[in-house]
This record gives C-alpha cells, structure tokens and sequence, in this order.
C-alpha cells in the first residue's frame, strides 16, 4: 500500500545543533514505520546558532528534502552588537546587563520583525508550496514552531488551499514565553503577535503542544489542542549507559544544553557556595559540570564565588557526546523560567535525562509539569527559585547517598516518552 505523504515544514534540520531539531528529526524518522511518508520543507542557507553533523545519522535514507533560499537580517544585527548572536536562539542580555544597543536591538527585534526575523521567508514560500502541495498529492501539512513565522506558512496555505490538513506544532508558545515581555512591544506591535496567534490557533486543524498545560491555554485561546511531549530515543546513546556505571570519584552535578540569563538558578549556586564552605567532604568531592552554552554573565558569577575550583566548562559537545555526558554524573540539573505562565513548559532534555536514570534538580515556578513527571517517574525533585535551604538539604541527601555507595537509579513508567511510542501518538492523530 502506498504511504500517505506529510509535508514537514521546519527552519531546523541537521546540521543544525540543539533541542529544535530534535522533535520533527525523531517524528520522520519513525513516521514510515506507520505507513507515513515524511518530506521535509526547510531553508537552503539558514542561519543556525548551534551546528551538530552527527544528528546527520538520524536522516532518515532517501527522505525527500525540499529546500529554498532565505532573507534573515542577523548578519546585520550581529555589526550593530556582538551579543545580538543570542537572537538566534531566543536569548538576550536583560536587566542590569542590558547595554543601550542590547535595548535597542531588543526593540527592533520586537518591533520591525513579527512574530520573528525569519518572517521574510513566508511569502515565498507559501508561494512555492502552493504549487508543490498540489503537484505532490500532499494533503497534510506540520508547521514547527519557533520560529513562529513557519505558521504563517501553514496560515497561507490553508487560506489558498482550505481542504488541506494543517498541524501547528509548537515547541514553545508564542505570546505566553517568558521572554515576550522584554520585547519592549509597541501596543500596536503587541496586538499584531496576538491577532495572528489567534488566526493560527483557529485556522488550524491540530495545535499540538509539548506540555499538558500549554494544550489546556491553547484550547482556551480558540484552538483544537493536543499535548504530544518530546522524547527519548532509545536508539542514541543510551546503550552505552553499562560502560559508564563505573564508581566515580567524584560527585558530579551537571547542566546539559543552553543556560540563559532568564533561566538562572541563583538560589543553587548560593545553596552550593554554602555546601563547599560549609562541608569539608562535599568540597573534596563535588564538581560542577556544564556541557553546552552558559552565559557569559552567569559563568563569570559563578567563577568569583567559592565554586571557582570546582567547575569542569566542556562547551557545546555533539548530541551523542551529551548523552554520554549525563551517565558520567550523579544528579543532573533543569532549569525553567520563573513565572507562573511557563509552568507548561518542559524541556525536551528531561527526557533524555530519565533515559540516564540519573537523579534530576529542577527550578521553575510551582506547579509545573516539569513536577508531575518527576513526581511521575520518581526521578528527582523540582524546586522554586525561592527555594534555598531544602535545596541544600536535597544535594546533601543525595551526596550522602552515593558517598555510602546508596545513589540507586530507580526511574518508572518512562517508556510513555520513547520517541516510537510519541510517533505511534502523533499518527493516530493523523
């Protein structure tokens, strides 16, 4: 029987690095396993801030590709401001940190591009796609978003061609991050973000979501939502987890991916400050390990505190090598914005971390979802940045435990989270 085709739309692909392109990756490479055909419609020169060629091997062989040119305006912001590099994913300096250029780029970046920079890439591509969708017997289409300006895509298509199937996958939220509201928006500009989010929320056939709280404020807003997470591929890295089980000597708290200035947990490294001044064993055995991007600012606080000796920066590492990363530490660290709104978000590495079978630290607003998995899958605990004394006693408790040899791995129900079990969801949606 001949496989339904989905047409894929996503700004990140292999080689691009990082959690983005890690979800609608793992979706087409199982999707022909359930009689789906996956083609893939991404940009030719995309302007990507993390680049990992080893995701490469997850392509699936012989998938259908389809790409075009785009018009991104970040060379320029770059000129006007080194620290501009941050819009690429999603970050910027605020507060204290703010510079006047950080202010104005922010400005203009709120402003002038909406929903993003990427915006220059709709109008052709709907353009192109009108023509390629019918050509191609393509009756069901996924934008992934962000950037957000892919579901303009998905909203002109659906306008010219309103028989076509239209899921609008979103990774994060749009007007609901946590990072809106130091876009310094125009009332006007604000309206327009809303006005548009409305317009994909009720044009599409499907808004998938990646919490259970996002779905629940999607629905709310107008649209048909429905929570599918992200993942873990059993097929990466977890495998070498037996070689890596080895006793280590030392009691390694580490932090995987990007951590930026609106994600800081500073009532943990205040709680670790303590511990290393206060505990003569946990200063002869902790260390502080960060595989990825940390701030400039953040890593600068924590080098003139009393941590300075006890930290290990590898930098951005492949996703394999990440992985890796994670079974060589004892408790691994999460971190979520700290208002009440983002209490939906989860971040796609948990999953990989209950995968480990490491003992998980997580910060962010009460009530998170984050929470309840953990709650879940007896994995970890999650705080909030007010939190500080049960903090260190949680570190204590679990550093006494592998200092007597007692720091078990005992993670449950976490097959739910296995990227074939998510495909299996997404295609009875289909």
């Amino acid at each position: 029987m001949e496989q339904k085709k989905i047409l894929i739309i996503t700004y990140y692909w292999p080689p691009a690095g990082g959690p983005g392109v890690q979800r609608w990756l793992k979706f087409a490479k199982y999707l022909p396993d359930f009689g789906w055909k996956p083609v893939i419609y991404t940009p030719e020169n995309p302007s990507y801030p993390l680049m990992d060629e080893t995701l490469m091997k997850d392509v699936p062989e012989n998938i259908e590709i389809v790409r075009t040119k785009i018009w991104e305006p970040y060379q320029l912001a770059e000129k006007l401001n080194k620290s501009n590099k941050k819009f690429k994913a999603g970050q910027f300096d605020v507060g204290k940190n703010q510079s006047w250029k950080s202010k104005l780029s922010i400005w203009v970046r709120g402003n002038f591009f909406i929903p993003d920079a990427r915006v220059f890439w709709v109008k052709p591509s709907v353009k192109f796609l009108e023509k390629y969708v019918q050509e191609n017997k393509i009756d069901t289409i996924v934008t992934s978003g962000p950037p957000h300006s892919l579901h303009l895509i998905g909203l002109g298509l659906k306008d010219k061609l309103p028989n076509l199937k239209w899921i609008a996958d979103f990774r994060d939220p749009w007007t609901e991050i946590s990072y809106y509201k130091h876009l310094k928006l125009t009332k006007s500009s604000d309206k327009k973000h809303r006005q548009l989010e409305s317009a994909v929320f009720k044009k599409a056939d499907i808004t998938l979501a990646t919490s259970y709280t996002d779905a629940d404020h999607f629905r709310k807003d107008g649209a048909n939502a429905v929570c599918i997470t992200n993942g873990f591929d059993e097929s990466d890295s977890h495998e070498k987890a037996a070689e890596q089980k080895e006793t280590h000597t030392s009691f390694v708290l580490s932090y995987i991916g990007v951590l930026e200035q609106l994600r800081n947990p500073e009532n943990l490294w205040k709680a670790l400050d303590e511990l290393v001044k206060e505990n003569t064993e946990f200063a002869k055995h902790f260390s502080l390990k960060f595989v990825g991007r940390i701030d400039d600012k953040i890593f600068h606080t924590i080098e003139n505190s009393s941590l300075k000796n006890h930290i290990l920066n590898l930098g951005y590492l492949s996703h394999g090598k990440a992985v890796e990363e994670m079974q060589t530490s004892e408790m691994l660290l999460i971190t979520n914005f700290p208002n009440e709104s983002s209490k939906g978000i989860i971040p796609g590495k948990i999953f990989e971390y209950l995968a480990s079978g490491k003992q998980i630290i997580s910060f962010g607003p009460d009530q998170a979802d984050v929470a309840k998995i953990l709650e879940d899958t007896h994995a970890g605990k999650h705080f909030s940045y007010n939190d500080s004394e049960a903090v260190k006693r949680f570190i204590l408790e679990k550093f006494e435990l592998w200092k007597n040899g007692n720091l078990s791995e005992n993670t449950q129900h976490i097959e739910q989270f296995s990227r074939k079990n998510l495909t299996k969801q997404l295609v009875d949606i289909l």
